[in-house]
């Protein structure tokens, strides 16, 4: 299993990286890499986690994620047709050191430096797909124009963030390891009872030292973030399975009680769960 960092494989000596994920589930390993990643989800929904953040992805979404973030996808596995998703990779100093320096280039530069730990784009979504779908039959200079085109559209797009702490260190090999080994365990079982003893266990530290460790890395708790990954869940199946009750959401979510769900539900997305199946 690999596990943090991660690297981008490069087959030449490309400064400009596009790939194409055309596959039953994306990659789903808590992982980092220098490069800063631009992806359009073509196909497929999920479950994005970057930084100290869970968000529901789906087809047509575009994501900005910052240099060294940690972050996965992970595909819901019950949809029609493969997960599909295509990015480029780049980092500051992929065209030379002073690229982004360039007085021509003070928007872009303006966009990188306050990208943070990433972004989702909410407007220009249909004509960067359309710059996207041109990559794959461009040359490499032809690439690197459309990544500048692309870039631009970012620069003159809404934006909503995606997560505001940003850990100031990178993750140790070893730390990739227990933190990858945390997140699957929340993703895989959010819908059971997971006790701090089990997941201080599954990274192979004591109660307390897991709580530090988990704090200083992501801002919250573990019961925060399972938390949050158990409402997403709950938001999905509002709006998938209405045959189903509130009740029987809350408790398919991870939730012993339906006045804890309604509570934190609230609290969430600041309206009932009931509004949030209606409005949506």
């Amino acid at each position: 299993m690999k596990v943090l960092p991660f690297n981008i494989p490069k087959p030449d000596s490309s400064a400009l990286i596009y790939q194409v994920d055309k596959v039953r589930a994306f990659y789903d390993k808590l992982h980092q890499h220098e490069e800063i990643q631009i992806s359009i989800i073509i196909n497929g929904e999920g479950e994005l986690m970057v930084g100290d953040s869970v968000h529901r992805y789906g087809m047509g979404d575009i994501y900005v994620i910052g240099s060294n973030i940690p972050h996965l996808f992970k595909s819901d596995l019950g949809i029609e047709g493969d997960s599909h998703m295509l990015t480029l990779f780049f980092s500051r100093d992929s065209f030379g050191r002073d690229f982004f320096e360039l007085d021509e280039l003070k928007d872009l530069r303006r966009l990188l430096n306050g990208l943070g730990g990433g972004i989702r784009l909410l407007t220009q979504k249909d004509i960067i797909k359309n710059r996207f779908e041109q990559l794959k039959k461009e040359t490499k200079l032809g690439r690197f124009i459309l990544f500048l085109d692309i870039m631009k559209l970012i620069t003159e797009s809404e934006k909503e963030v995606l997560t505001t702490f940003i850990h100031s260190k990178k993750y140790s090999e070893d730390q990739g390891a227990r933190m990858s080994a945390v997140m699957q365990l929340a993703l895989n079982e959010f819908h059971r009872e997971i006790s701090l003893e089990e997941v201080a266990s599954v990274a192979n530290m004591t109660t307390n030292a897991f709580c530090r460790f988990f704090k200083l890395r992501t801002n919250k708790t573990f019961v925060q973030l399972l938390t949050e990954i158990r409402l997403e869940h709950a938001c999905k199946l509002l709006l998938k399975k209405r045959d189903l009750s509130i009740a029987e959401i809350a408790d398919l979510s991870g939730f012993n009680n339906i006045s804890n769900f309604n509570r934190k539900f609230r609290s969430y997305k600041k309206m009932k769960p009931s509004d949030y199946r209606k409005r949506f």
